[in-house]
């Protein structure tokens, strides 16, 4: 492709320069190029034929006197530079036409390949007038991202020609995980406390720290009446306790190359890193100390504990951009670290792959020195093909091995989590879209039972 045709083609491929035929001056020229053919034929004089095709040039030349000037336009990007993975955002552009007549505009913005792309938005806008060009978008990958410009064309009610601009607007958007696990837990932290059908256990009767006495509201626990303050009152009044705070949970994000299995929404490591933040939100709404490591080979982030809703920014700033490695996961490596650098008593939660963590024996020797000062529990992920294959009705032999297969991997998996189980060190299982509300249920578990 020579350096002269791929200038005409930048034109038609919405550049930010020249002017181009629109489909209705092609589709002018089309009747004319025939009509001017049959009149011909019928032997129409060309002084006819060419006052015919001055016509249409007068009117093409009006068509551009009508047109607002560049200088006459102006496009404003109107967009959050923080968003989330898979969720629908709202963008729009603000345009305003300061010439006195009206255009029918098209725009399209330079986003990158990982969004969306709702793209070319038209809108017609009237003289001395404006209009926002509202879209959405979603942006399927993390991590920073740049957009450079906004590319543009308009043209005159009359409409043969278009001409094209840019707007120079360089903006950097940063895309973060799913929150919605997070907005859920403060919206309505009472469903978490049901997983798969069981309850988990609620605070026992007068435990934590005594914060006040007050008067009786409709639904309060009757067992927390202060009968000697009722007594003198008369009427009922009421202990009421807050949780134990100040407990400390350091969260283990694995970024090994079997948490890039992908599953039906992304990766495990998109959905442990979602159900992550969750279980911290959890914790720092709760009033916990939270710390965290994201790690493969070797420990590529650490936060340090911290206290407070405030942390979550911290945390998010810190894991936005976390990738699967090519690696494989140095368990040993991270557990030595936390060794050195956790000294208070911890809850550690490790979000990883359960089949290849159970045979690291390495591992399991660094675990149980760990045991002695602080508590663990790994969450993972299901492996729903290993599932429907342990479940799905046998139609031939080869179904029938894959089913006894299947069945032998669950029940080998069920048996090695029993004996870490047996030693101290639980594991647990969810499916991928329960993963989140599963890891906070065990963690409210854990914490109301006091067994940090």
């Amino acid at each position: 492709m020579t350096r002269s045709f791929r200038s005409w083609w930048d034109l038609f491929l919405f550049r930010d320069r020249g002017i181009v035929p629109t489909r209705r001056l092609l589709y002018l020229a089309a009747v004319l190029l025939v009509l001017v053919t049959g009149l011909a034929a019928l032997g129409v004089s060309p002084p006819y034929l060419l006052s015919l095709n001055a016509v249409v040039f007068l009117l093409s030349l009006l068509d551009l006197t009508l047109m607002p000037a560049k200088k006459q336009i102006h496009l404003r990007r109107s967009m959050d530079e923080e968003i989330e993975r898979g969720l629908k955002n709202e963008a729009a552009f603000s345009v305003e036409n300061n010439s006195d007549r009206p255009m029918f505009i098209e725009v399209i913005d330079h986003f990158p390949s990982s969004f969306s792309k709702p793209f070319p938005l038209k809108g017609w806008i009237n003289g001395r007038g404006g209009s926002d060009l509202v879209f959405s978008f979603t942006a399927g990958q993390r991590g920073d991202y740049r957009i450079p410009s906004i590319s543009y064309r308009w043209r005159s009610s009359i409409g043969l020609w278009a001409r094209q601009g840019r707007s120079d607007q360089e903006m950097k958007v940063r895309v973060i995980p799913d929150l919605s696990g997070s907005r859920d837990f403060l919206k309505d932290a009472q469903r978490f406390l049901l997983y798969e059908g069981t309850r988990i256990r609620k605070d026992r009767v007068g435990s934590g720290e005594f914060s006040q006495i007050r008067s009786y509201v409709t639904g309060d626990d009757i067992r927390k009446i202060n009968w000697r303050q009722t007594a003198k009152q008369q009427e009922l009044m009421m202990n009421e306790y807050e949780p134990e705070h100040g407990k400390y949970v350091t969260i283990l994000i694995d970024c090994g190359r079997m948490m890039g299995v992908e599953l039906e929404d992304h990766n495990r490591l998109e959905k442990a890193l979602e159900a992550a933040l969750t279980v911290t939100t959890a914790a720092l709404k709760r009033g916990d100390y939270v710390s965290l490591a994201a790690f493969s080979k070797h420990v590529h982030v650490y936060v340090p504990p911290g206290k407070g809703m405030a942390h979550m920014q911290t945390i998010l700033k810190e894991v936005y951009h976390l990738e699967v490695e090519g690696y494989e996961s140095n368990y040993a490596s991270v557990f030595q670290y936390l060794q050195s650098v956790q000294n208070k008593r911890s809850l550690f939660l490790l979000f990883s792959d359960v089949t290849t963590f159970l045979y690291e024996e390495t591992a399991l020797h660094y675990l149980m020195r760990l045991r002695r000062s602080h508590l663990f529990l790994m969450v993972g992920i299901r492996d729903r093909t290993v599932d429907e294959a342990a479940s799905r009705s046998p139609e031939d032999v080869t179904s029938t091995m894959v089913k006894s297969m299947a069945q032998k991997q669950l029940m080998d998996k069920k048996e090695e989590m029993r004996r870490w189980e047996s030693r101290g060190l639980p594991m647990v299982e969810a499916p991928e879209e329960a993963l989140a509300s599963a890891s906070v249920s065990y963690y409210i578990d854990i914490m109301n039972r006091g067994l940090l």
